[in-house]
């Protein structure tokens, strides 16, 4: 069952009632209404809105096409250019198609520099973290002396010498040739 609408109503403006008598009046259905439709009615429904596009599209064709001839001939006269023009547009498509091709390159040397530049700083930052490494083993090792030597320091320190007194007396046993070892 198929009923047909006069005038000029989009797909949206079809009631259910109009397709499907038995439904309640128009614009009182809910989208749970049209969720419990038997298949042969939903398909009535999608039959008809096919049919209401259809004629719409048909006839903004026809509007188109009969109200004026104007942009079919413009769009034609578009497409056909002069030898002049399309000279033109030739060389401007080699001169952009070079300009790509160098924007390319520069792009790809570009990510290349700073690829090796990165490279470089890695090794740098691999370096540095050895050489914080071994000045770290290199200190440790001298708190180490330090601490063995401090006990020597502390005696000293109580006999009443000064590491002034040490190195004078060391500088004299060299000039006396006492030094005993």
């Amino acid at each position: 069952m198929m009923v047909q609408h006069s005038g000029q109503v989009s797909a949206l403006e079809v009631s259910a009632s109009a397709i499907v008598p038995t439904l309640s009046p128009a614009g009182s259905l809910g989208f749970d209404d049209f969720t419990n439709l038997t298949p042969l009615v939903k398909e009535e429904l999608r039959f008809a809105i096919q049919n209401k596009r259809q004629f719409h599209r048909m006839s903004s064709t026809l509007d188109t096409v009969t109200v004026s001839e104007r942009p079919v001939e413009t769009a034609m006269m578009k497409t056909e250019f002069s030898p002049e023009e399309d000279e033109r547009k030739r060389r401007r498509r080699e001169r952009n198609k070079i300009a790509a091709a160098k924007c390319r390159n520069k792009k790809k040397e570009k990510t290349e520099c700073l690829q090796k530049e990165s490279e470089k700083l890695e090794t740098i930052n691999a370096e540095l973290k050895a050489q914080i490494e071994e000045l770290k083993n290199e200190k440790q090792h001298l708190i180490y002396m330090l601490n063995l030597h401090r006990p020597t320091c502390i005696v000293r320190a109580q006999n009443g010498r000064t590491p002034e007194d040490e190195r004078n007396l060391f500088i004299q046993q060299i000039k006396e040739g006492t030094l005993q070892g």
